[in-house]
């Protein structure tokens, strides 16, 4: 008569880890029972009682016991193997695949993407072989080869003949030229509405704005304008975008470096900044206009600057008119300009460019002289944005103006400011100030 089938004797290292499986049961299903299995045997009990005790197999059993005197522990965990031969062979399976990520139009099929179900109809029936895949099936290949449900994106890519010679060009002033290179650009239309953005608040109360319905304000345009050798950004807010407005840029631009020495402006292809009469002053007035290519207005350098302006400006905030609009944009850019990673410490007496100037905002009196001679302070143009009633930039003249060198400074011409008549109506707006000996 043979022996009954039970496992050798343990040692205290394979009891104690059999004991903590069954009392933690924290493992695996299978590690759980099979843990059971020969603790119960070690404990005297015999294969039928050990089967009915974990609702299983005698042979199950006497398989594991016999496993287990051959190898230890490493019973516990399972090796499957066998089961139901592959239907699927890697050129298959490399077929499923290159259907998936193929259009359905391109294969003769009306629809424009594939579903799971849709997928796995046209595989059975494909002209030239057979593929039988269930629809899980066809879900868990598609994820261990990395093809998964995306979202279509669209992509751009610059048509113009003259690609390189435009990059070329621009990457050139930019290396050699950079304090006499600018950067041109406007971003809009900005209407007057809540909108959304971020802000630091407490887990799960975020900060709310109200939603609005009736839109009666209308859009302004920003035309900004960057000196890459200052790292100065300014700009103004306009109601239109066109010809005029663009040339009213430039002009600032050209003041900024009143020498007459070239200067060089970069800016987009639209068909506001491109046209006779700009090319015609442009040309007069030494400026060169570096366009960027068709379809890569990337390469424009105020790009960059935009991005923070919207963030710190217009994301998260609630203006109730262009007037409050256009301050917190001219405050930000005083800001900007004053905290630049590069800035130095400002001095009184020391030379300094044009462009910073005009673009500082401070308030700074503007001259305006009445009957009898003396002098009256006005707004600057910064604050002068921000009035209740702004003044048209659009229908300002820009000008740039001269003034002895030991001259009054308490008068207080600066960039940005204006000319006023005896009416309080803006005359002029000052681009420029020069100081010259007499």
């Amino acid at each position: 008569m043979a022996e009954p089938v039970r496992v050798g004797r343990l040692t205290d290292q394979e009891g104690q880890r059999l004991q903590q499986i069954v009392r933690r049961g924290s493992t695996s299903s299978v590690r759980y029972r099979r843990a059971m299995m020969l603790l119960a045997s070690a404990g005297g009990n015999r294969v039928p009682v050990v089967a009915q005790l974990v609702a299983a197999d005698e042979d199950t059993v006497r398989d594991l016991i016999h496993r287990f005197n051959e190898i230890g522990l490493a019973c516990l965990d399972p090796k499957w193997a066998g089961g139901r031969p592959r239907l699927l062979s890697a050129d298959d399976e490399d077929f499923v695949v290159a259907t998936a990520t193929t259009r359905p139009v391109r294969l003769g099929q009306p629809f424009t993407r594939w579903s799971i179900r849709k997928l796995a109809a046209y595989l059975r029936k494909v002209h030239g072989r057979v593929i039988r895949i269930g629809r899980e099936a066809l879900r868990c290949l598609l994820s261990r080869r990395g093809v998964t449900f995306q979202r279509t994106k669209t992509w751009k890519e610059s048509t113009d003949p003259q690609r390189d010679a435009k990059l070329g060009r621009i990457e050139h002033v930019l290396e050699h030229l950079p304090d006499r290179t600018f950067a041109f650009d406007e971003f809009g239309p900005l209407g007057i509405r809540p909108t959304a953005g971020s802000f630091w608040a407490p887990q799960n109360r975020p900060q709310r704005i109200p939603a609005t319905y009736h839109r009666t304000h209308g859009v302004t345009y920003f035309h900004g304008c960057y000196s890459i050798g200052d790292d100065t950004l300014w700009g103004v807010n306009r109601r239109h975008k066109g010809a005029a407005q663009s040339l009213a840029a430039l002009k600032s631009i050209r003041a900024a470096r009143p020498d007459g020495a070239p200067i060089y402006v970069i800016m987009d292809k639209l068909s506001a900044h491109k046209g006779a009469k700009i090319r015609a002053w442009a040309k007069k007035h030494r400026v060169e206009l570096c366009f960027t290519p068709t379809n890569a207005s990337w390469a424009n350098p105020i790009e960059a600057h935009f991005g923070p302006l919207r963030q710190f400006t217009l994301a998260n905030s609630h203006h109730p008119n262009h007037t409050v609009q256009t301050r917190a944009l001219h405050t930000y850019l005083r800001w900007r300009n004053a905290n630049t990673r590069h800035s130095q410490p400002s001095d009184e007496n020391a030379p300094e460019s044009a462009a910073r100037k005009a673009c500082a905002g401070e308030d700074a009196p503007s001259l305006r002289r009445d009957r009898s001679g003396r002098s009256a302070s006005s707004r600057s143009a910064g604050s002068r944005l921000g009035d209740a009633a702004p003044v048209r930039l659009d229908q300002v003249p820009a000008v740039s103006v001269q003034v002895p060198e030991d001259g009054d400074r308490a008068i207080g011409l600066t960039p940005g400011s204006l000319f006023e008549s005896d009416t309080g109506r803006a005359h002029a707006l000052v681009v420029a100030v020069e100081r010259v000996s007499v």
